[in-house]
């Protein structure tokens, strides 16, 4: 479970605004990966906050609002389809975080972030699983997760073959069914190989997408 112990340990060491990031989406076939960046108030508590995949859905709606409501600072950005074949997901998933922190009404001065780094001039640590052990993380994990959700429900009535409401984009059977009969659309990752292979058997095949701005620059 979760704890405040990495929180406790950056203020002790002089820091006073410490924003947990993660991101949600990063293994799917479609869409975004969205991140969030959270600064939690330590004296207004959030009870049941944990890694957002051990949390059924219902829960994490509920801890999401809380945590919007009673954190210090919160923000949610992402890097899009585009953008991850271009770069490729981890530097995406990277993007996403570093616009998320960019976002924050109220700066940080310390990142813990799950699993990796981002290219900002803010002291910071990478945890390994760190959505798992550390609050600030796992609230940011709920609501990355929560939006990217949220985000495949509405595409799910613009895309209705792929099941995205209850896929959310990922390689599920039906959702590589479908790509199978109907080939991608145009949000699919086409840097990702089951969505290039369902492109093999069709008129047309992925060389790659040109040079794109920041299309998704959440800020």
């Amino acid at each position: 479970m979760p704890s405040s112990r990495y929180e406790r340990a950056a203020r002790s060491a002089g820091y006073r605004c410490i924003a947990g990031v993660d991101e949600a989406g990063r293994g799917a076939l479609f869409g975004p990966v969205f991140a969030a960046a959270v600064v939690l108030d330590p004296s207004r508590q959030i009870r049941g906050l944990d890694d957002s995949k051990q949390l059924p859905p219902d829960r994490r709606e509920v801890l999401a609002g809380r945590i919007r409501d009673r954190a210090i600072a919160w923000a949610v950005a992402g890097a899009d389809a585009f953008e991850i074949d271009r770069v490729n997901i981890l530097q995406a998933s990277r993007l996403a975080m570093k616009r998320a922190i960019e976002r924050l009404k109220t700066a940080s001065d310390y990142l813990l972030i799950d699993a990796t780094t981002v290219d900002l001039p803010v002291s910071q640590r990478a945890l390994i699983h760190g959505d798992a052990l550390c609050f600030s993380i796992a609230a940011a994990s709920i609501l990355a997760k929560v939006a990217r959700d949220r985000a495949l429900e509405q595409w799910d009535a613009v895309f209705p073959l792929y099941g995205f409401a209850h896929n959310r984009g990922y390689g599920t059977p039906d959702h590589l069914a479908a790509l199978e009969e109907f080939g991608p659309t145009t949000l699919h990752r086409f840097s990702f190989e089951p969505v290039r292979n369902a492109c093999q058997s069709r008129d047309y095949a992925w060389s790659g997408y040109p040079e794109q701005g920041e299309l998704f620059a959440c800020r």
